[in-house]
């Protein structure tokens, strides 16, 4: 069979390819892949610091010694750092380093698989314990004879420091491993003769066992006295307001960096989008970016490291659950918002789904979002996820009225392009480079304890 070719029909109009060499090209103007939504930085109040540095006046709090204990390995053997075992109370401003050395030598190492009993309720308390690695759920057994899920305790808690002072205490709850637990262990019968031969420690646990406690509200703060309830002409409690002594300051961090632009590109390419307004715009998102990560972990003010221990929660059995999100809500009035990962978030969702829940949505400026009893859930990519695929969720509340967390700026700014970021020219090169220096200040404070709080170990990968 042959084929026959049409011949090509000849160009009638002009192409558009020839056409566009006439033509003006609508341009967007430049895109950044990196913008987040950067909730916290919207929904955090941001309070104006005139000098450059904020104090946090606070009432005076009693040191309870109830801190996190450290420990260090030597091969496959854990031991605690002999003076950090005066974080326990009983042993707080103790300083015999000899007697630290051989208590903490005292310990035995112990392995629970998950699910093991470490103790019993209303067993005789014939150990304290120290919680190297793991986690450990407390029980009780409720006034129903239900079970009664207590807190959860994890690396460098401990359980059963009574054992330094009595002989006759019994344990008020059942402690069961949730994952696979380190422990190191202290027997009474051990404990017993050591604290028989070192005078020191034995002078000093007793003298701290006779040693009144101050007067203190629950919160551990100096308590105010006060008379109530009373009729006709009683004497009436005196009582002062005492302050902390040593109140923190947050100083102002800044992230910096310097713009180059070329005179040429900014005088014959400027049109339709300023040169200059754009490379602006792009850089300070880029340093909005990196104050939200510093907010987040800054060493110093970020706030994960900024949250009290007692209000420090961990998960009952990795993934966020709702009781869990529950105990995070029910640490502080007021809660604002919940801050999390998106894969936190996600994993929440997971969890809700399997307890044939639907979690809430709620409007935010505008934009619907998550939320669970009402209160936002609000993604943020900068809480670090570990390579074991942990992470934390926060949970604030806001603001100087409420007592809550604040972000810290500068009241105002020589050449100030935002609400603290300031662009400053530093002139023009010999290259026809013109350099600006762009700076953005930030900080944040929480202004109580309890306006803060954390969930740590929060399984995101099932």
């Amino acid at each position: 069979m042959t084929i026959i070719e049409e011949p090509a029909a000849a160009q009638l109009s002009l192409g558009t390819a020839a056409a566009r060499t006439l033509a003006t090209t609508t341009k967007t103007r430049p895109q950044m892949r990196g913008i987040t939504p950067r909730w916290l930085l919207t929904q955090l109040p941001w309070v104006d610091v005139p000098a450059g540095s904020y104090r946090v006046n606070r009432r005076l709090t009693y040191t309870l010694g109830d801190g996190k204990l450290s420990f260090y390995t030597t091969g496959t053997r854990v031991h605690v750092v002999p003076a950090e075992l005066t974080e326990l109370a009983l042993l707080r401003d103790f300083t015999d380093e000899a007697a630290l050395s051989a208590l903490a030598e005292a310990f035995e190492q112990r392995e629970y698989d998950p699910g093991a009993t470490l103790h019993t309720e209303n067993t005789p308390l014939d150990t304290l314990i120290l919680v190297a690695h793991g986690k450990v759920t407390r029980h009780r057994t409720g006034p129903y004879g239900d079970d009664t899920a207590l807190a959860t305790v994890t690396d460098g808690d401990h359980l059963g420091a009574e054992l330094l002072t009595r002989d006759d205490a019994t344990w008020d709850h059942t402690a069961r491993a949730a994952t696979r637990v380190t422990t190191l262990v202290l027997p009474a019968a051990t404990y017993a003769r050591l604290n028989g031969r070192l005078d020191s420690l034995r002078t000093h646990v007793a003298e701290a066992a006779a040693r009144p406690v101050k007067p203190q509200n629950s919160k551990g703060e100096a308590s105010i006295d006060l008379s109530a309830g009373h009729d006709g002409e009683p004497l009436l409690a005196g009582t002062y307001v005492d302050y902390d002594p040593a109140p923190r300051e947050y100083e102002l961090a800044v992230a910096q960096t310097v713009l180059h632009t070329h005179n040429r590109v900014t005088d014959l390419y400027n049109t339709p989008h300023n040169q200059l307004d754009q490379q602006l715009r792009l850089t300070v998102e880029a340093l909005r970016e990196r104050q939200e990560h510093d907010l987040i972990n800054n060493t110093d003010f970020g706030l994960l490291h900024n949250a009290g221990l007692k209000h420090r929660l961990t998960t009952r059995s990795g993934p966020p659950t709702p009781l869990d999100m529950d105990d995070l809500l029910c640490r502080r009035r007021k809660t604002k918002f919940f801050l999390a990962h998106p894969r936190a978030i996600a994993a929440f969702g997971r969890a809700c789904t399997a307890h044939h829940i639907y979690p809430d949505t709620t409007v935010l400026d505008g934009k619907r979002v998550n939320a669970w009893r009402g209160v936002p859930i609000l993604p943020c990519d900068k809480i670090p996820v570990t390579e074991a695929g942990t992470t934390s969720i926060l949970a604030m509340r806001t603001g100087e009225d409420d007592a809550g967390v604040i972000g810290l700026r500068p009241k105002q700014l020589p050449d100030e392009y935002q609400p603290g970021v300031n662009v400053r020219l530093m002139g023009t090169g010999d290259r026809a480079v013109t350099s600006y220096l762009v700076s953005a200040y930030h900080s944040a404070a929480v202004l109580v304890p309890d306006a803060l709080g954390v969930l740590d170990d929060v399984e995101v990968g099932r």
